[in-house]
């Protein structure tokens, strides 16, 4: 399939995907199958639907030619709010990668989305040993039909995912493609001790190694990650932290992707003028100098040492 080929090569080449077997489920897993329609802007404002069974031969073909773009998809929205989406090929790549899975394990997506990389794990695992949960029973019930016609049978969870699982626990890696303001504790419990759980929180992604159902501890990737926030349970509540107040922060680090990201992680705990004396005291750190720490169930976030002077408490319940 040239158009899967010329995707893979995309991301190969951008660095993105280094791993072979992660290479072979990227070029075996046609994205396709499970974007049968999604949102792009339209010319005169709003959303125009691409699909797959449109009668317009043009508007098929870019509807294809987008499907193999490394681009995120807007897969549903409702009332004007993006609310499920296909993440960016090459994110996805990256994550997967990080998240170091080895034969046998047992992973827990959180955020079925379309059921891409539900496929993509069940690939390169096995379709017993991946579990996927989601919210909403319209987004499972395609994500069912979209694997099972790709020929992939992972388990696919109706539920909240801040709850995790159970059911199906113990996990030894936990991903996460939707935007937290802090790793529900739950979800710790449900992994074996030394798991991996990814996840993005603000709008970074942290890899967090669990040493127990109440400790871990783990450090940002340098890669950037802008997912929907998460719904239902306590994580449903503000996440992404917006940008802050402009009052005493110099127009410069307004700019700065990396002044922005300690702002959601600092979140109401420190004025803006405070976060930029601090950005710009610590030479403007970039995401991997941050990390988060869970002991006996408090969680908090910090730059450079989880027992320095730079703290932000997390709520994770």
């Amino acid at each position: 399939m040239p158009a899967v080929s010329d995707l893979v090569r995309q991301i190969v080449a951008a660095g993105s995907l280094t791993d072979p077997a992660w290479q072979a489920a990227f070029a075996e897993v046609p994205r396709e199958l499970f974007v049968p329609y999604y949102y792009v802007p339209a010319s005169g404002g709003g959303q125009e639907r691409l699909w797959r069974e449109d009668p317009d031969p043009e508007r098929r073909r870019r509807w294809l030619d987008g499907v193999y773009e490394d681009v995120p998809l807007a897969t549903r929205v409702r009332d004007g709010e993006l609310i499920s989406s296909s993440s960016q090929p090459s994110l996805m790549a990256r994550m997967l990668e990080a998240l170091d899975v080895r034969d046998g394990m047992r992973v827990l997506e959180i955020g079925t989305g379309s059921g891409y990389n539900a496929a993509l794990l069940a690939h390169r695992l096995g379709g017993t040993r991946v579990t996927s949960v989601d919210l909403d029973p319209g987004i499972t019930d395609a994500a069912r039909e979209h694997l099972a016609a790709a020929g992939y049978r992972p388990r696919v969870v109706t539920g909240d995912g801040a709850l995790g699982v159970p059911a199906y626990a113990p996990y030894d890696r936990v991903i996460a493609t939707c935007a937290l303001s802090a790793v529900p504790a739950a979800w710790l419990t449900q992994c074996v001790p030394g798991a991996l759980v990814l996840a993005p929180v603000g709008t970074g992604l942290v890899a967090l190694r669990v040493d127990g159902p109440r400790d871990g501890e783990g450090r940002f990737l340098p890669t950037p990650a802008f997912f929907v926030p998460l719904r239902g349970g306590r994580a449903a509540g503000a996440v992404a932290q917006q940008a802050a107040a402009s009052r005493g922060v110099p127009r410069h680090a307004q700019r700065q992707d990396s002044f922005h990201f300690l702002s959601g992680l600092a979140g109401g705990s420190a004025e803006p003028h405070e976060v930029y004396e601090l950005w710009r005291g610590a030479g403007r750190p970039p995401r991997e100098r941050y990390g988060v720490t869970v002991r006996d169930g408090v969680q908090w976030a910090w730059l450079d040492d989880p027992d320095g002077p730079h703290t932000w408490e997390l709520d994770g319940d």
